[in-house]
């Protein structure tokens, strides 16, 4: 790593401890949308796999 691109990095990490959240962006909401979107590959996957 050059040293020119260490004190943009430290600028970026510590920028980053403030939070990245955005007001709009619901943790449950996300979560249920990962979930649901999950289970619907495991359900496509169990229908394409027909060997069993």
């Amino acid at each position: 790593m050059s040293t020119s691109a260490l004190p943009l990095l430290t600028q970026l990490a510590e920028g980053a401890s403030e939070g990245g959240n955005h007001e709009s962006l619901s943790p449950y909401l996300t979560g249920g949308a990962g979930l649901g979107i999950l289970l619907l590959l495991l359900w496509i996957t169990t229908r394409f796999n027909r060997d069993r």
